[in-house]
Order: structure tokens, then C-alpha cells, then sequence
């Protein structure tokens, strides 16, 4: 590629991997999202780095974990340190005009114009965010652009659970119970959960309310509004694709698309995101554009979707990225199906905030491993190839606990070289950092 390409990050807030219908589901049609896979490549196995709206665009937008930035739950800004260092400002640097359009949420809910290296064209506003993006295209370009168009839908499916007005418009007249879709098959609260993720609902009581007292009936009517506002925003993004086509810009830009978080979507009997559960930490990511080998190649390659965007970008504008070492350009991925990443695992993290319960995951090629700071069978370890609903707990039973601590040794290892301080007891400054299972392994 002789020129610098312009590059496009659409993003949507709250979306699942699972909800799109190239990823093989037939409860809702995505053609917009769909046609965008099939000219490019699909990574299944993304996560997000923390599966919450700000702490997951804080990394997404600095390259690092959100730890490291100082974020560990929603309404928390970026650590001063960092906001130099941040994409718009580097890529700019780079020799771009970079224009943020829709929802920020890193705290301010639309981005401050230039303090993150953006030139804001757009508010926290679905209705407009498209036809915004079509008039930027439209312009005239003397260098190249980096846009990014961050959609809040489906997020509404938090305002239909609760019975509120959707603020994006409406979904449409449900059908019969009917035509309604199917409960997933991993609906039930598994067995030794760990029970920390139980007891952080009930300190939401409008969200325990859908795990203790939604009917299957509900449930499944929550599922299908999911789809439809999936849908919604789909034909969104569809309006920015065509103006690529219409500007003639599409062999000239690299389009990525992915989340910030998914939605559990009645997967044991969970609403929204926070846990490492399949359906709230792995979100989308696909990409296209010129140099990429498709059409429609999945690889299943273990993504970092919050780091490893950062990291993709960087690489292709030529910028001097400050990512986290575990950040990792996509790039060659995308461009030769023969390449390798080199990377075994990721990490993600979470916060159970108003009962001080932090959780770390990782990720490997068959197994997720969890850990919490505290609580009943706060380990959990699922082989995601025979039990992809997460249903057993593997950690429980003694032939895994050699499985089980490969995974302890890839979580402390990761603590260390992110400076995590995930495992130090916060009222004994003389006891070590620990993980679970190496309670004993210190000198007193």
C-alpha cells in the first residue's frame, strides 16, 4: 500500500459476538454487518478487555488495560499522564485528520472537541451519527482520515428492560410469543457459580429482578427487543457503508467494527454485561479494506478487541502507539492467512465495585479461567469446547487442578508485567501479591 490508508472504527455499545447473523444466528438479520464480513475477515474469539462501557473505551483508546489508566468502573476519566498518549492524538501525529462522531462515555457522554486529538462531528446522538459520518466523507480530503463512529444502540435494551422509552425510536410491534426467540441453551444459573457474581445483583435490585423473578415468557420477549435493536443499528451503520461505496472510498479504507461489551441476554439468567460470561466479554471484530485477504475468512485467533484495536490502527497510520505489551497489530493477520500472532492467551478484567469484589479472566485456547478477590467458589475454570455455555465448573474437581494452576501461573505472570495489583491484600501491606492457590506460598 503506497498511500496511508483512511481508516474507520465503527463501534456499537453492548453488542455480543453472537449477534450478527454471519456469526451463524437466525434469531435476527444484520446484511449491513454481514456484507461488511463477507469482503473481509471475522476474529470470533475477541474479548473485551473489561466488559463495562467507559473502563472498556478507556483501553480501547489509550492501548491499555484500564487499570493502568486508572479506570475501574463506569464515570471515571483517563489519568491525566495518558491523554497525550492517546489514538487521536497519535495517529494525528501521524499525519491525519481524526473526527469522532456519537457516544465517548470516557466520562463525558459526547467527547470534548480536541482534548483527545479529535474533532468532534458528531454528539451522543444515533439518530444523526450516520448522516454526519456521509456529509465528513462527503468532504473534500487533503490527507487521510481517521473516523471514528461510535453508535450507543444496542445499548437501549437496558431502557426495554426496564419499560422505559427507547431514546433511538422505536422497535416495532411485538409478534406472538410465538415468533419470539428460543431461551438459549445455558438459561439456568450454572452450579458453583462463583458467588460473588450472584450477591453483585442483588446490590442492583432492577437487575436482580430479571435473574429472580422474570418468567420465561419475559425472558424470551427481552431477547427478541435485543435482536430487533441490533437490527436498528445495523441499518445505521449500512448508511455509512454505502457512502464509502458512493465516495468511492472503500478501496482506500481500512473499516473495523467491533464492541466495547456484549449483553447477556438471559444466559443464565443474567441481563446486561460486568461478567466474564461469553455473551457479556466477547464482542465483534471484523475487518476489511484494501490489503485484506477475505472474502468472508473467519480466524480464530485470540483477540484483545479493546488493545489490540489500538495496536491495528497505530500500525496501519504509521503511529507511534504507547500500547501495553500484550497489545498486538491485527494486521498481518488480516493480510496473509498464514501469519501468527503469537500470543497463547488474553486478559480481561472486571470490578464488582459496591461490594469490592475485583475479578481477572484468561483466556487460552480451550479453557476460560476466572478469579475473584473473595467468595464462595471464587474460581471457575470452563472448557469452552465441550461446554461452551459455561455450565460446569471445572475447577471444583481435583483431576483440573493442574489445568487450574497453568492458568493461576498466565494470570500472575500477567498481574506482573501489567502492574496489576489484582491478589494484594489492601489491609496487610506485608503479605505479598497472591492468587488464588498460592495462599500459602509466601514468608511470613
Amino acid at each position: 500500500m503506497s498511500e496511508k490508508p483512511n481508516i474507520l472504527y465503527i463501534f456499537t455499545d453492548q453488542q455480543s459476538a453472537t449477534a450478527m447473523s454471519c456469526a451463524g444466528n437466525t434469531d435476527l438479520k444484520t446484511p449491513n454487518l454481514d456484507r461488511l464480513a463477507a469482503r473481509g475477515v471475522r476474529f470470533p474469539r475477541a474479548y473485551s478487555a473489561f466488559p463495562l462501557c467507559t473502563p472498556a473505551r478507556a483501553a480501547m483508546f489509550t492501548g491499555r488495560y484500564p487499570h493502568e489508566v486508572g479506570i475501574d468502573e463506569n464515570n471515571v476519566p483517563i489519568a491525566d499522564d495518558w491523554i497525550p498518549k492517546g489514538l487521536g492524538h497519535i495517529v494525528a501525529a501521524a499525519g491525519y485528520d481524526c473526527v469522532y462522531g456519537g457516544k465517548w462515555h470516557v466520562p463525558e457522554i459526547e467527547i470534548p472537541d480536541e482534548k483527545h486529538g479529535f474533532r468532534k462531528i458528531c454528539g451522543f446522538d444515533d439518530l444523526n451519527l450516520a448522516q454526519s459520518c456521509v456529509e465528513f466523507m462527503a468532504e473534500k480530503h487533503e490527507k487521510p482520515f481517521f473516523l471514528v463512529a461510535s453508535f450507543d444502540n444496542p445499548h437501549n435494551i437496558c431502557e426495554w428492560g426496564r419499560q422505559q422509552n427507547l431514546p433511538w425510536g422505536t422497535i416495532g410491534n411485538e409478534p406472538p410469543l410465538g415468533d419470539m426467540p428460543n431461551l438459549p441453551a445455558n438459561f439456568d444459573v450454572p452450579p458453583f457459580e462463583p458467588r460473588c457474581i450472584d450477591e453483585w445483583y442483588r446490590n442492583h435490585p432492577r437487575l436482580m429482578v430479571h435473574r429472580e423473578k422474570y418468567t420465561r415468557e419475559e425472558w424470551r420477549r427481552f431477547r427478541w427487543g435485543y435482536n430487533r435493536i441490533v437490527e436498528k443499528v445495523d441499518g445505521e451503520i449500512g448508511k455509512i457503508l454505502d457512502a464509502l461505496d458512493e465516495q468511492r472510498l472503500t478501496d482506500k479504507t481500512i473499516v473495523i467494527f467491533s464492541s466495547d461489551h456484549g449483553d447477556h441476554q438471559g444466559a443464565h439468567r443474567l441481563p446486561q454485561k460486568w461478567t466474564f460470561y461469553e455473551e457479556s466479554a466477547r464482542v465483534p471484530f471484523i475487518m476489511a479494506g484494501p490489503g485484506i485477504v477475505g472474502p468472508g475468512r473467519t480466524d480464530d485467533t485470540l483477540v484483545n478487541a479493546s488493545l489490540d484495536m489500538y495496536a491495528t490502527v497505530c500500525d496501519y497510520a504509521g503511529a507511534e502507539g504507547h500500547a501495553n505489551p500484550d497489545a498486538r497489530s491485527l494486521r498481518a493477520l488480516a493480510e496473509d492467512e498464514s501469519a501468527a500472532l503469537g500470543r497463547d492467551h488474553v486478559c480481561s478484567e472486571t470490578n464488582f465495585k459496591n461490594i469490592r469484589v475485583r475479578g481477572r479472566m484468561v483466556r487460552t485456547d480451550r479453557h476460560k479461567y476466572s478469579a475473584f478477590e473473595f467468595g464462595l467458589y471464587r474460581e471457575c475454570l470452563a472448557d469452552m469446547t465441550a461446554d461452551p455455555g459455561e455450565m460446569v465448573n471445572l475447577a471444583i474437581e481435583s483431576r483440573y487442578d493442574d489445568v487450574v494452576q497453568e492458568h493461576r501461573d498466565l494470570l500472575r505472570a500477567w498481574c506482573e508485567r501489567s502492574s496489576d495489583n489484582f491478589g494484594h491484600h489492601y489491609g496487610h501491606r506485608d503479605i505479598p501479591f497472591q492468587v488464588p492457590g498460592q495462599d500459602s506460598q509466601f514468608d511470613a
